[in-house]
């Protein structure tokens, strides 16, 4: 017998006969109707933010500002950092923006580097110097329940005059509380790096909704915070909101910004499903690769929600991730495309840190995408197998266009916001099994 370390993924032929009368049911295009408010300026939005905050008044000539720039894909975000530079420019200060990104881009300087460039995030653009180190200080201690707990802090972010942090808004992919990704969460991991992040992980997701005051109020009074800027997207990945909170403003509304996004997530229309396929994941999309606020795929118990499904096929991994395949773990079935680029020393730094295995855990590896698709239908249980119901999307941040199966037809025609595109037909597929729908 052939030992699975040798394996090369070389001879399916087995799996193509286990598979072989695994049908893959006609599937139909809808349109998921959402709340489309955006801002159609970003640029002028956010020097008006910021004017209008009245910020000014915290600088003076020549003060060195960090501003820190995150590892998600967020809308317009090299925008915001360019006019605020600008802003600060203006008045004489000196602005300069770091990766705050805690253990992302493989805990490296040049992988933080890399992940701010695939975001439009240049010194060019910006107008700004861009400075990557992940050397921290030690800026204090904060104690919990008899604990005493380091918080560290970027070493060039703690030498500035001041620190204005940006970052967007939203439900976290992990935990539940009062402040979750956003301008809080920004202050203790993004910008405590590696080491601090590791020290705020190291109890887990099950302590955030309390550490992530506990150590971001820290932060916030023990150095150079001058304000916050915080953007809220629209479900269609758009700018909805850009808020500007002086340093003591985060901790009382930020929460009511939080729900204010929460509002406005995407979801799956359809609250439950037999197989879930995703065209890509990513970190890029989600901390998670998917967000499970919209999948449902939760990697720790302090979180809820979501579509519930019974299997998962994704078919591919998006380039901005730079291999970093987190999420994987909560797939069922991944392709051999997918599996060929996974980089495990750009996931590995992140699982070490944050503590949770099971988003880097292998899902099976099929051969091409319509195989990948089979093994999740096969694999259900307690279902039709002539008639499955699936749901089929692009990935976490596109949800306005999505593919339902057949098993959704009538049901479909009853759901407010949803708009039925086509009749149901087969999917298609090259010679290669290769997926013919947003491929590119």
């Amino acid at each position: 017998m052939r030992s699975a370390k040798h394996h090369k993924f070389d001879d399916y032929s087995t799996i193509e006969e286990i598979l072989k009368n695994t049908k893959i049911p006609p599937m139909f295009k809808v349109r998921q109707h959402f709340n489309n408010d955006k801002i159609d300026d970003v640029a002028a939005e956010t020097r008006k933010q910021l004017v209008e905050s009245g910020v000014e008044d915290l600088v003076t000539e020549n003060m060195r500002i960090c501003l820190t720039g995150s590892s998600r894909g967020i809308a317009n975000m090299n925008i915001v950092l360019r006019e605020t530079a600008s802003f600060f420019k203006d008045l004489g200060c000196i602005p300069f923006i770091i990766p705050a990104m805690g253990s992302h881009g493989g805990a490296t300087v040049q992988g933080q580097m890399e992940i701010l460039k695939g975001y439009g995030i240049t010194e060019e653009f910006c107008g700004c110097p861009i400075i990557s180190s992940m050397e921290t200080v030690r800026l204090g201690y904060v104690e919990e329940d008899g604990e005493k707990l380091e918080v560290r802090i970027d070493k060039t972010a703690s030498e500035a005059d001041g620190i204005v942090v940006i970052n967007r808004i939203k439900p976290h992919s992990a935990f539940r509380g009062p402040y979750e990704s956003g301008l809080m969460k920004m202050l203790c991991i993004g910008l405590g790096k590696q080491e601090g992040a590791d020290s705020l992980h190291r109890d887990g997701f099950g302590v955030f909704k309390t550490r992530i005051p506990l150590y971001g109020n820290f932060v916030r009074t023990h150095s150079k915070v001058l304000f916050g800027l915080g953007v809220i997207e629209n479900a269609y990945d758009e700018t909805n909101k850009i808020a500007v909170l002086r340093n003591e403003e985060i901790p009382e509304k930020e929460p009511e910004l939080l729900k204010y996004a929460a509002s406005l997530m995407p979801r799956v229309l359809v609250d439950e499903t037999d197989v879930m396929v995703v065209r890509e994941l990513g970190k890029d999309f989600s901390g998670s690769g998917m967000d499970p606020n919209i999948s449902g795929t939760w990697s720790t118990p302090y979180g809820g929600g979501g579509l519930k499904h019974q299997k998962t096929a994704v078919l591919d991994l998006s380039e901005l991730s730079y291999g970093n395949g987190l999420g994987v773990g909560q797939a069922d079935t991944i392709t051999l495309r997918f599996y060929n680029k996974l980089d495990f020393m750009e996931m590995y730094p992140n699982a070490l840190t944050n503590t949770v295995f099971l988003p880097i855990k292998m899902a099976m590896v099929l051969r091409d995408d319509e195989m990948a698709i089979k093994g999740a239908i096969k694999t259900c249980n307690h279902f039709d197998p002539k008639n499955p119901k699936i749901v089929f999307f692009k990935n976490t941040s596109k949800m306005d266009e999505i593919y339902l199966s057949k098993a959704f037809w009538e049901e479909a025609k009853t759901i407010s916001g949803l708009e039925i595109l086509s009749e149901p037909e087969q999917l298609p597929f090259d010679k290669g099994g290769n997926l013919l729908i947003w491929n590119e």
